[in-house]
């Protein structure tokens, strides 16, 4: 599942603005976004992310994409930043 590499990469930022600062600073692998979350929220890193050429995953739900982040709360998304 591709929640997995969540849960196994060494380095995430998580939330919308650090998530937006790893992609425009050309360190995100990819990005997870919650189907969940508030297009007017992720309509911006979403054409980032293509922009940058950026993989995006969706996962079902903010909670789901928290809790494979390690935190107590939901997560709109996270990126796995390449070290």
């Amino acid at each position: 599942m591709s929640l997995d590499r969540v849960k196994q990469a060494a380095k995430l930022t998580i939330g919308t603005k650090q998530a937006t600062k790893t992609v425009e600073q050309g360190k995100a692998v990819e990005v997870f976004i919650a189907k969940d979350a508030d297009p007017r929220i992720t309509i911006k890193i979403v054409n980032l992310c293509r922009s940058m050429g950026v993989t995006i995953t969706y996962v079902e739900s903010m909670n789901t994409l928290g809790k494979a982040c390690g935190i107590e709360v939901g997560a709109a998304m996270a990126a796995v930043v390449n070290e």
